[in-house]
């Protein structure tokens, strides 16, 4: 008669699960039964079969290598968010150093063009119009009443909360961009104090995935606040 123990649990008897829950209970397990660490085996990709502690290392590697694409993803944001940071000082200096209008107007366009590298932008701004005759900034700057049915096709945007960014109507692009409205892909709205109280920017871009709804808008709203704040002066 065999003397040979039999093992507590048939291989029947124990589920999937039981060995999972068993296993997550006691995490320790594998490190005090090292060597049937050493003895299991997966089925390799390829048709032959590797070891778990060789497929353990395996997966850390691929999540060491997703880890250190996350970091450098984060330090390139941190880099490019530094850029704007500097851009957006330069300006706020530029602003603060303007003895009047027609230099702060010449500041933010300034900056649209050479400091953010803007193909194209527009500064509106809502008020009489025979009050600015004095200020020629080309394209650059419009003045025009906030009633003016020219303005209509913007309704959503100047009654809305913050930046609008993506594709806009042939009616707003032709408005803002005029001679240049063909080569617009697309646009950044930016509304200048509550409800574009003051007016907005628009910024233009040739390239039509610059500009799309899914993007961040934190750094255009800090520009809008800024430059409505300087607005407010005159």
């Amino acid at each position: 008669m065999s003397t040979q123990r039999k093992p507590e649990y048939a291989e029947e008897e124990v589920s999937e699960q039981a060995v999972r829950e068993f296993l997550e209970a006691t995490p320790d397990f594998f490190e005090r039964n090292a060597a049937l660490l050493r003895q299991l085996e997966l089925p390799h990709g390829a048709g032959g079969a590797v070891s778990l502690v060789e497929r353990q290392v395996a997966m850390l590697r691929q999540k060491d290598l997703k880890l250190q694409r996350q970091l450098k993803e984060l330090i390139e944001v941190a880099r490019h968010n530094d850029v704007l940071v500097a851009k957006i000082h330069e300006l706020t200096l530029q602003l603060f150093a303007a003895p009047d209008l027609p230099s702060c107007v010449s500041a933010i366009e300034k900056a649209m063009r050479s400091g953010f590298g803007a193909d194209h932008s527009v500064l509106v701004l809502f008020a009489d119009p025979t009050m600015f005759d004095d200020i020629d900034e080309g394209r650059f700057f419009r003045v025009v009443r906030r009633e003016d049915k020219a303005l209509g096709p913007f309704d959503t945007f100047l009654n809305g909360k913050g930046p609008r960014c993506g594709q806009v109507r042939d009616s707003q692009r032709d408005f803002l961009f005029q001679d240049d409205a063909e080569e617009i892909g697309s646009v950044a709205l930016v509304p200048l104090g509550d409800k574009a109280e003051i007016g907005f920017l628009a910024i233009g871009s040739n390239d039509a995935d610059r500009f799309h709804p899914g993007m961040s808008i934190d750094f255009l709203a800090r520009v809008g606040d800024l430059i409505a704040g300087a607005l407010r002066r005159y």
